[in-house]
């Protein structure tokens, strides 16, 4: 059992920026696949950007909707997954989750993050 940790949602202004954590409840050198998804009001969760560790290459991917703009990290000495958003838009606003694969998908509460224009 895996539990994650989110932090650092809140409200920013448009072109403003927000860095989400995310901290498992195991060794994040166990985990070799995090990501962060979000969910908007009325529509499907949809992945923002995840990482894949292979070895000493991490390898990410992001939606095209956040390239340029969102970064995804591991910081190994705080043992945290973190998304440092930049250039915020409106259409940003969602509750945003974090996810980790260990055999199984986990998921944590989610953080809402909310962008005025």
């Amino acid at each position: 059992q895996v539990q994650l940790v989110e932090s650092g949602g809140g409200l920013a202004p448009a072109g403003g920026s927000l860095r989400l954590s995310c901290a498992p409840s195991i060794s994040i050198f166990s985990i070799n696949l995090m990501g962060w998804y979000r969910q908007a009001p009325g529509k499907q969760r949809e992945l923002v950007a995840r990482i894949t560790s292979g070895g000493s290459t991490n390898y990410v991917n992001y939606a095209d909707s956040v390239k340029g703009r969102f970064t995804i990290s591991r910081d190994i000495a705080k043992s945290t997954v973190n998304l440092q958003m930049n250039s915020l838009k409106p259409e940003d606003t969602a509750v945003y989750y974090c996810n980790a694969f260990y055999g199984k998908d986990y998921w944590g509460k989610g953080t809402l993050v909310t962008v005025s224009s």
